[in-house]
């Protein structure tokens, strides 16, 4: 298996810089089910393909979103 065929861990801490969120609510994310994560030890590694496609996600969700509040 090539190295860009394995799939690529983040930590938490790196998924709360990425995101600018704090590190709890990254916690609170996996645990509920929100945001995949396995446990290595005392800590969590978070697949970076799952980041990349939350972002994405929740970019989408924020260019079709219409609030009708231009203008006010």
């Amino acid at each position: 298996m090539a190295l860009q065929d394995k799939p690529q861990f983040v930590t938490v801490a790196e998924v709360a810089d990425l995101m600018r969120v704090s590190k709890m609510t990254v916690y609170r994310m996996i645990h509920a089910g929100e945001l995949p994560a396995m446990r290595v030890g005392k800590s969590f590694r978070v697949p970076q393909s799952a980041v990349t496609a939350l972002i994405e996600a929740g970019l989408s969700d924020w260019d079709g979103e219409e609030t009708g509040t231009a203008g006010r």
